[in-house]
């Protein structure tokens, strides 16, 4: 591998730091967070900084990710003028770099659109927090750049005191992050030409063939990722025939644009972790049973010979396999908000949670099971919203 290979983006990021989730109902995010993720409460924003902003914010924290929780208190905040255009969801995705200057020259460099100037923070213990953020193609999500001692919390936060660490799951890190549009060709070219990221995997299918050839939907994805760190940004469109009976282009609309689908978390052993969180109220998408009927035989036509999970329990719990050379990964995926809570303004978004085996890739014998999954899904948030505008008329 050459040097330039090994710079990766050129950007000198380490990985996945956290991300901003813009919520309705902050008290339902602290208990699905705590109660059913089982994701520890670290930190709140400071009474002060609350009163700047216009917003309330708890910060979560697990393995080495962290998501902070806003929603408005005063009108005209950041996070009411979000919640007029969207329902729930990612308005901020952080990465981490070794040098904030060097970053932040870089995409100016290749034309990226700085949203804030580098600006120099310290937390409450006087641990130095450092970032900028830009403008994205991703509707109104913007990517911030983040370089910190380890432990520092996010401006304007405090910890909690007497939080309690636990990861009951073994969250560990950010996997990836995936992301929905109405065409793909914008973001992807910004990622190559601004992020300096490189295309690592690309697949497209259609569903017409359950259909006798007329019918069905699908999906173009293609997974950008930066060589250095191994950070990796999954995007997908829909594709014609039947453009706007995707599931893709129905999350766009549910989402009033385009934005972050899901998050993925790595986990070490997916099975104990998937027990605790539907045992907790956490759902996921179905699968059907003839998924598990195949297991056997495609996993020996894939050449993974050293699986080592039974399959009766991966068909009780939803669990997904794919992989390749004795390479595999375990992987599933939650309802999205809106399903879990009958509630449109929760929104489209979900989580993944996913054990590598070897695997470095998506899944792709997966992504027709997942994209069938949530075409079942759709039938289900389409009834939902009828019953909300039935209701507002009422």
């Amino acid at each position: 591998m050459t040097s330039e290979k090994q710079a990766g983006s050129g950007l000198g990021i380490i990985g996945y730091d956290s991300y901003e989730f813009i919520v309705e109902d902050l008290e339902r995010s602290r208990r699905f967070y705590t109660t059913m993720m089982d994701v520890p409460e670290t930190g709140r924003l400071s009474e002060r900084v609350a009163a700047e902003r216009g917003e309330h914010g708890i910060l979560f924290s697990v393995g080495k990710a962290s998501v902070a929780c806003i929603t408005p208190r005063e009108r005209g905040s950041r996070a009411e003028r979000w919640l007029h255009r969207h329902p729930d969801g990612v308005a901020v995705v952080g990465m981490r770099v070794r040098n904030l200057e060097h970053a932040h020259r870089v995409l100016v460099e290749r034309g990226g659109t700085v949203c804030t100037m580098p600006t120099a923070t310290t937390d409450h213990r006087g641990n130095p927090y450092r970032y900028f953020e830009i403008a994205t193609p991703l509707g109104d999500v913007r990517f911030r750049f983040i370089e910190r001692s380890s432990g520092a919390l996010p401006p304007g936060f405090e910890p909690i005191e007497g939080a309690e660490e636990h990861n009951r799951n073994d969250f560990q890190v950010i996997d990836h992050v995936t992301s929905n549009f109405v065409t793909l060709e914008p973001h992807v070219t910004w990622l190559r030409d601004v992020m300096g990221f490189e295309e690592y995997w690309r697949v497209h299918f259609h569903t017409s063939d359950l259909h006798g050839g007329s019918g069905g939907s699908g999906l173009a994805s293609i997974v950008m990722w930066d060589s250095e760190s191994g950070i990796k940004l999954a995007n997908n469109e829909p594709v014609t025939p039947n453009y706007e009976a995707s599931q893709i282009y129905a999350f766009v609309e549910a989402n009033q644009g385009a934005g972050v689908q899901h998050v993925a978390f790595h986990v070490p052993k997916i099975i104990p972790a998937v027990e605790n969180l539907r045992t907790a109220g956490i759902e996921f998408l179905d699968t059907p049973a003839t998924y598990y009927d195949m297991l056997p035989s495609r996993l020996a036509e894939k050449r993974v010979k050293n699986f080592r999970e039974r399959v009766d329990d991966l068909m009780k719990l939803g669990i997904l396999v794919d992989g390749e050379d004795d390479r595999y990964l375990l992987q599933i995926f939650m309802v999205e908000g809106g399903l879990l809570y009958e509630d449109a303004q929760a929104g489209p978004f979900f989580y993944e949670v996913i054990q590598r085996c070897g695997a470095r890739g998506f899944g792709e014998g997966n992504f027709r099971a997942l994209f069938e999954a949530i075409e079942r899904d759709q039938l289900k948030r389409d009834v939902v919203q009828d019953q909300l505008r039935a209701g507002a008329g009422s």
